[in-house]
Parts: C-alpha cells; structure tokens; sequence
C-alpha cells in the first residue's frame, strides 16, 4: 500500500502548517526529514531537512505507530511555519520518495474506516462536523461522529441476532426438553417493540435533518408584498433587488443565516399573480414548487387579504401582514403583522420564528438519522421485520429469514455489509488533507 501525504490544516498563509502521512514509510520518511523518531505521540522540535541536508525549517515532529493512529497505520505529522513556500518545499521533498504520493479526497478517513477505527455513520458525523456552521449542526455532528447512530443500530442487530437464535432454537431442537415450544412471546413482542422503536427514529429524521440541511422557508406572495424587503430585513444585508415594478423576482434565491444557534435557509420567490408572462409564469411554478418543499411558508400580503395559491400538504403557512409602518393590521387572528423598515418591526416575527424552530426541531436530535442512505436502509429494515411479525402462518424458516435481511439492511448504514458503492460518495465530502 502506498504511504500517502497532504496538507491537513487547510488554506495558507496560516500561523501554523500540518503535514500528514500515512502508511509503511512514514516511519523511514520522519527518520530521514526530522533525523530519528520521536518518542511515539510526543511532538519534538526538529530542524526539518532534505535529503540533501538543507534546513526547509524547524518545527514540531510527531509519531504515531500503528494501530493507536486515526488511520490505524503508521502515521506522522510535521507541524512548520505556515508559509507557502515552506510548505511547498516540504511537499516536494516528499515527493521524492519511492512509494509515497498525495492523497486523495477523504483518503486518511477511508484507510481509518477500512482498518476499523470507526464505521460509516461515524464517518459521516466527522464530515459534518467539519462543514459545521452553527451550534446545533456541531453537536448533531459531533453526537454522531461519536458513535451515537452506531450503538442503536447495533444494539438493533444484536436483538435481531438473539430473535433469530431463538427461532433455530425451536426449529432445530424442538425435541429437547430445555427448548421453549413457543418463541412468539420471546421474540415476536420485542420483534413488535423493535418495529415500533424504528417507525419512531424514522419519524423523527425530518427534524434531524431541519439542523443538518437547514430549516426551509419560503416566502411567497403577491408582487409586490414585500417579499424581498423581507428577505434582505432577514439577511441583514441587501440579498434580493427591491423595486416598485412587479415581477422584479423572477426566480428563486436563497440565503442562509442562524436563528436561535440553528441554520435557516431562506427563499425569496416570484410574486404570484394571473396573466403572467411565461418567464415570469415559470418563476411562479417554481415559487409553488419550493413552497411545497418548505418546513414553512410566510404567505405575505400589504392588503391584509389571502388568496388561496396552493397546496402546500402538512407543511404550515403563516399568514404575514406586511408594511406595518404603512397600513392598519388585518382584523382577526390568525395573522402578524410585520414592517421591514425597522429592526421592532419584524421583532414579532423572530420571536415567532424562534419558538417554531425549536418546537419544530425539538430538543435532541443526536440519535436521528440524518442522510437518505440512512432513511433508505432503515425503511428496508423495518418492512422486513413488519413483514416477519405479520405472516404468523408461513414457515419460521422464512419469518427467521425476514429477520436475518433486516439485520443485513442495519449493517449497510454502518458498513458492515455491502456498501462499496457508497464509499467514493461519502469520502468524496471530505478535504484532501482529511
């Protein structure tokens, strides 16, 4: 196997540089470069050289013999100067060694996940960790890159396995005096509070992934309602063109901002009105479309009066009465009225907004699913054990069977069984130097 290099510390000029290496020689490259191996997960002050005895520069040297390494092989790290030159020197040095060569994207998480030190959901949690942009996706990420995800779906298994075990029981040994002659109390009612345990998790994947994606608006409204006026008051920044001309928004654009440590994206959408043009028709097809997509719609209106403009399905839609400053607010409940003129005037929506995120979310997301390898796997898995626990007249061989692919679809979200076409796609997300 080759022993890989990269930059791992991301963009220069930086304070400080981490170069990484891994596999066979990285041992005999630190002896050459640092001038003898460090004591093992100790950084030492060397005078970093070439082979030819020139100074690249004098940093810190770290060894970490394998397995007690994040890749699990030998590994070492050069900590430099973070200059461009220095580190471009030292990279060219390395080079220049039989048998190593740069990394990959995501290459030193792979070789960690193909040695064992950690599984796919794992793997999964560490790239969203360091794509993080607000605190909830931290602690989501760093829940799951902790094994949060792994220790259910094994503990999964393992009742699954002990189901099974318990039906070959009866099957192979029905005759023997210390075997039960029913495994339907011992297995098919935990089978049911498993299958229960899963539709929950399932359920629960939308306001996992409302932290991890971002909670969805939409703002949809006649032209000229103050969509964009909204967007920008939002945004805190001019995002979206505001004109008095309607139809100025022709498509839709999104922004992303923090509300309450949790990431909101929000869509500024075409203004919806009969007898549009058929550019201006598409935006308003688009604007429907991604209203109906949305965790939530701000249904806008200056008049204090909605017209019906679609089906929208589960997903709630405020009614927002807008430019406040401007016009008395709508009689009734069921509205809020808003003014984008002034940071008071949409107080009332933040707060509003605040508390519907975090009911929406909740309080704990850590153990939900998150991606759709995981939904996908988990509803094959669950259709198998509801599949078992209903067909109380066939064979036990063939309820066991059921049991014994459900378990296998568990194994796939972790990496256990079958996932090489998903390997290229998940390390891909990372960096080089990870």
């Amino acid at each position: 196997m080759d022993t890989i290099y990269a930059l791992s510390s991301g963009g220069l000029p930086s304070g400080v540089a981490v170069v990484r290496l891994s596999g066979p020689h990285a041992g005999l490259v630190l002896e050459a470069l640092a001038g003898g191996l460090p004591k093992p997960r100790v950084a030492a002050r060397r005078s970093i050289r070439s082979r030819n005895d020139s100074v690249i520069d004098i940093g810190l040297a770290l060894w970490f013999p394998g397995p007690g390494s994040f890749t699990g092989e030998d590994s070492a790290e050069f900590h430099l100067h973070g200059g461009r030159a220095v580190v471009e020197r030292l990279l060219e040095e390395l080079a220049g060694f039989d048998g190593l060569r740069l990394a990959e994207a995501g290459e030193f998480s792979r070789r960690a996940f193909a040695n064992g030190k950690f599984d796919l959901t794992e793997a999964e949690g560490l790239a969203d960790l360091i794509a993080s942009e607000t605190e909830a996706q931290r602690v989501l990420a760093l829940s799951q890159a902790s094994g949060a995800l792994r220790d259910i779906y094994e503990g999964w298994q393992k009742r699954l396995l002990h189901a099974r075990a318990m039906i070959e029981a009866e099957i192979d040994f029905a005759d023997e005096d210390d075997v039960l002659g029913s495994v339907s109390e011992l297995v098919w009612s935990d089978m049911a509070v498993l299958a229960s345990e899963m539709r929950d998790h399932i359920a629960g994947a939308k306001r996992a992934g409302a932290v991890r994606d971002g909670f969805r608006i939409v703002i949809i409204g006649a032209p000229n309602a103050g969509k964009s006026s909204l967007m920008n008051a939002l945004a805190g920044s001019d995002v979206a063109i505001v004109s008095d001309e309607p139809g100025t928004t022709r498509d839709a654009l999104e922004t992303r901002l923090q509300l309450g440590g949790k990431l909101v994206v929000v869509t500024d959408t075409a203004g919806i009105r009969e007898n549009a043009g058929a550019i201006e028709a598409e935006g308003i097809r688009r604007a429907l479309a991604r209203a109906g997509e949305a965790d939530l719609v701000l249904h806008l209106s200056e008049t204090g009066s909605w017209e019906p403009v679609g089906d929208f399905g589960d997903t709630p839609a405020w009614k927002i009465a807008t430019k406040a400053d401007l016009h008395r607010a709508p009689d009734g409940e069921g509205s809020l009225a808003v003014s984008s003129k002034t940071p008071e005037g949409l107080q009332p929506l933040f707060d509003s907004l605040q508390k519907h995120l975090a009911e929406a979310v909740g309080k704990d997301v850590t153990a939900l699913p998150t991606r759709q390898r995981h939904l996908d796997n988990l509803r094959l898995a669950l259709a198998e054990l509801e599949d078992a626990a209903v067909k109380i007249d066939d064979p036990l061989e063939l309820r066991a069977e059921s049991l014994r692919r459900a378990a296998f679809s568990l194994g796939r979200i972790t990496g256990q069984h079958g996932v090489e076409d998903v390997l290229g796609v998940i390390f891909s997300e990372f960096c080089i130097g990870k």
